[in-house]
């Protein structure tokens, strides 16, 4: 009995870890994507470990090194997000949200003409990038440029985004 009990369980462990070793980058990234709730990673430590999966699997895909780089950015650990939104770039020199990415972690980290240089290249690619527009009117105001701010606040909000535009003319920055 005690082999026949062995015997299954290294059966079962053989094809578990077959099933495993048959997973695709693919399924891997849709395992992270499972992780994804309300514009962020609900584990982010699991989401790196499905991405690490799949960029193993598949390393020349732009958006697996965005996503990962979004769950170290959601952990908190700007500057690795950053060097995977650059290796996002990298592969593909038009992917707009990894600039976008890039110019929230490069503004978290207090870096904000860098910030202001990859949210302009975002703008650039996506001349109705309401969340670019609306990130760098709120760092112009910040730094206290004014006519910048109210500019790309304003954009924004032409463009269906309205709640900074109103913060902002709350405080009598933007008429």
């Amino acid at each position: 009995m005690y082999k026949i009990i062995v015997s299954i369980f290294i059966v079962l462990t053989f094809l578990c870890s077959c099933s495993e070793r048959n997973e695709t980058a693919a399924d891997w990234s849709n395992k992270a994507v499972t992780l994804w709730v309300d514009g962020k990673y609900t584990d982010p430590k699991k989401a790196i470990e499905y991405l690490n999966n799949a960029i193993k699997l598949q390393q020349n895909n732009a958006d697996y090194y965005n996503k990962r780089g979004t769950a170290y950015y959601d952990l908190g650990q700007y500057q690795r997000a950053i060097e995977d939104y650059n290796q996002a770039t990298d592969l593909d020199h038009n992917y707009i949200k990894a600039y976008y990415n890039r110019g929230t972690a490069y503004y978290n980290l207090g870096q904000n003409q860098l910030a202001i240089k990859e949210l302009n290249e975002a703008i650039r690619l996506k001349p109705d990038y309401v969340d670019a527009y609306d990130n760098r009117g709120v760092i112009y105001l910040l730094q206290g440029n004014k006519e910048l701010g109210c500019r790309d606040v304003k954009k924004a909000c032409e463009l269906g985004e309205c709640k900074k535009f109103e913060v902002a003319k709350g405080n009598r920055l933007c008429r």
